[in-house]
């Protein structure tokens, strides 16, 4: 289950909450996977450099609230004011590798990236897929350089080899603020069927869809139905449309489209494809904007889709878990095993995590699967951490394994406990109680009320 968000957010910082976004509440089926797109992420000179030695405010804002729901960062990738972010479930964690991200410039002739795509791809269980959050040139009149920016970002190859082109991959996402706009209707006319809830009178007139009906490249991608309100251009946190001297036309500016490859090559002249072939299909469950954001003149669209896969992986690379029971008072011993396919290297680690952590950085401590190995046979190898590098406090933790040449974790324990250092908390505590009974008796006393 994937849920897909994209919003130009104009400049503006993170709303006090984002439940109804992410669809928190959802009675429905866990999201294993959140891709979050955004446009117009704050990109003055200061603001973008101090985010890229940082994590942007964005980015730490969605790892705050997905995090303790077990949802990790898994990557970003960002281009000026545009900002690509996917988090995913711990257990699907083994089963993505050769994760790469890339952009492409097309703003100002290439030389600033205020508009373009920026793009990360992955293989999920053994299939390629690739997301791609894109920022087009706005204005009514510049469908075709729309177009054009459109198809040199879906041109763009990735560095690597091996790593299949864009269009290349089994499904693929595109999304962003693509700038379409409603052709031929008047302002009245377009508002006029707004407020009448009678979008259908649009849909034939908007760019996206009459360039759909022409445009090779565009006649393999797919999008849900535009049953909900244009999404551009707001007054500020209304639901009002432009009353500015501009008064710009309501457009569907922000969209999401997918495309499958094997429907593109090898269904039948009937529509049809065997169950052989059909080795993934994407099913859109709803495709809606969130009207209660207010933030900037765009509003959120999201689209949660299923995604069914025949595994390709079906094993981890790497099975790991924690020796006996841990305590932060002594050295504690780690025994994993690796599946012959791993491409292992002297860099590999293993890193010790809370169970909420936020990105793959975002570990306790570490060892080195070689230089802190301590046995080794055709079955297991047993690597030590030592008792200083463990949290005194313990808690619940989890392990995993990191491959230095798959750039991804490729293992993961079950979550455990580790036991508190008992030693040094009861001196903690009996320092304490020694402080406060060498106060001075006025402090004393104001402690007690």
């Amino acid at each position: 289950r994937l849920h897909l968000v994209t919003w130009n957010v104009g400049t503006a910082s993170p709303p006090p909450d984002v439940t109804s976004l992410l669809q928190l509440n959802s009675l429905g089926p866990t999201v294993d996977m959140y891709v979050i797109g955004l446009q117009e992420v704050n990109s003055r000179i200061t603001n973008f450099l101090s985010d890229l030695a940082f994590d942007d405010p964005w980015s730490i804002f969605f790892m705050t609230v997905l995090s303790p729901l077990g949802y990790i960062k898994l990557s970003s990738v960002r281009m000026q004011g545009l900002l690509l972010l996917l988090f995913v479930k711990h257990v699907h964690l083994p089963f993505i590798r050769d994760i790469h991200t890339h952009y492409t410039r097309t703003g100002l002739y290439g030389y600033w990236g205020n508009k373009g795509g920026v793009t990360v791809r992955m293989s999920l269980y053994g299939h390629t897929v690739c997301f791609m959050n894109c920022h087009l040139p706005a204005h009514i009149e510049n469908t075709e350089q729309r177009l054009d920016d459109f198809e040199k970002i879906l041109e763009m190859q990735f560095e690597g080899e091996n790593i299949p082109s864009t269009l290349d991959h089994d499904v693929l996402f595109c999304f962003g603020d693509l700038n379409f706009r409603i052709a031929d209707y008047g302002i009245h006319f377009v508002r006029e069927s707004i407020n009448n809830k009678r979008y259908n009178l649009l849909w034939d007139k908007d760019q996206l869809n009459m360039a759909k009906k022409k445009e090779a490249f565009l006649q393999e991608f797919i999008e849900g139905p535009l049953q909900f309100k244009p999404t551009y251009k707001f007054d500020l946190y209304s639901d009002v449309y432009d009353t500015s001297e501009k008064k710009r036309k309501p457009a569907w500016t922000d969209r999401i489209l997918w495309r499958v490859k094997n429907l593109c090559q090898h269904a039948s002249k009937e529509g049809e494809f065997t169950e052989e072939e059909q080795t993934i299909s994407v099913t859109l469950n709803n495709y809606i904007s969130h009207m209660s954001y207010g933030i900037s003149d765009h509003k959120p669209v999201t689209g949660t889709f299923g995604l069914e896969l025949k595994p390709l992986v079906s094993h981890p690379l790497v099975t790991l878990n924690p020796e006996g029971e841990w305590s932060a008072e002594h050295d504690v011993l780690i025994s994993y095993s690796a599946a012959p396919e791993l491409p292992s290297s002297a860099w590999d680690w293993i890193g010790l995590f809370k169970v909420a952590f936020r990105h793959v950085n975002d570990y306790v401590t570490y060892a080195w699967v070689e230089d802190d190995e301590i046995s080794s046979n055709k079955d297991s190898k047993q690597v030590y951490m030592s008792a200083a590098e463990i949290p005194d406090m313990g808690g619940e933790f989890l392990l995993c394994y990191y491959s230095n040449n798959l750039q991804s974790i490729v293992g993961i324990s079950q979550p455990f406990q580790i036991q508190p250092n008992r030693t040094l908390i009861g001196k903690d505590l009996t320092q304490e109680e020694n402080s406060w009974m060498q106060k001075p008796d006025n402090l004393a006393s104001q402690d007690e009320f």
